[in-house]
């Protein structure tokens, strides 16, 4: 075997992260980067309350 293909290695797999694992970080880190949403805008009531009806007149 010649000395040039002895000194060089195979390519190791890394004990790094999985791909799951990455994703979700980055799912997770863009959930709390995230500014949450504006509240719905408030409908007016078209009810006028108890207390400004008049009863019907029979």
């Amino acid at each position: 075997m010649p000395a040039s293909e002895r000194d060089e290695a195979p390519p190791r797999a890394s004990a790094g992260v999985s791909m799951r694992d990455l994703l979700a970080s980055c799912a997770a880190a863009r959930a709390v980067s995230t500014p949450p949403r504006a509240p719905a805008p408030v409908s007016v009531p078209t009810v006028k309350p108890v207390e400004l009806r008049r009863p019907k007149a029979a």
